[in-house]
């Protein structure tokens, strides 16, 4: 039985917990401690270590999912994390003040682990701030040498995840059937 491992990671507040939260088969494992910076002027709690929650796939295979925190002084984690992972979920708050930037300074901070595996990204609170848009992301990643998928979602609906890790999987190995 093959354990694969995929790493979720983004800003404060992009729905990175509720992500591995809403496609977990068991009951995820989270670091939250009470926000005590400017984080606590977006939410009461934040990810200090990391979140984990396991994918359990129909053939018995797993897709071990660690989220990591968001904040960059926490940053000692995306390298422990990223440790044996096949592929990242970029998360992005569209409500952000930038969030073109947030996209370049994650895609760089992880650049090593995305030239090694795979980078697929969802763009959650849309519904509240409809600007930028989907293409607008797109035109962002040209001129660079990634062809990510790019998908609006939301973060608490399970097939908005389950299709953002079944994209990064398919740009893995194209290869793979459908499931």
């Amino acid at each position: 039985m093959s354990q694969y491992k995929i790493i979720f990671t983004g800003p404060v507040g992009a729905g990175k917990t509720t992500a591995i939260d809403s496609i977990s088969d068991v009951p995820p494992v989270k670091t939250d401690a009470v926000a005590s910076d400017m984080t606590k002027n977006r939410k009461a709690a934040t990810t200090v270590a990391m979140d984990y929650g396991i994918m359990n796939l129909d053939d018995g295979e797993k897709i071990h999912l660690y989220g990591t925190p968001g904040q960059e002084r926490f940053d000692f984690m995306w390298d422990i994390l990223t440790v044996g992972g096949i592929g990242l979920v970029l998360l992005l708050d569209n409500t952000r003040a930038d969030p073109f930037k947030d996209m370049q300074f994650f895609l760089d901070s992880f650049s090593d682990f995305i030239a090694s595996s795979g980078v697929a990204i969802g763009v959650t609170q849309m519904d509240l701030s409809s600007k930028p848009t989907i293409d607008d992301y797109h035109k962002q990643l040209q001129g660079t040498n990634l062809k990510p998928a790019v998908f609006s979602v939301d973060a608490r609906v399970k097939s908005d995840i389950s299709l953002l890790v079944q994209a990064l999987l398919f740009s893995l190995d194209p290869v793979l059937e459908e499931a």
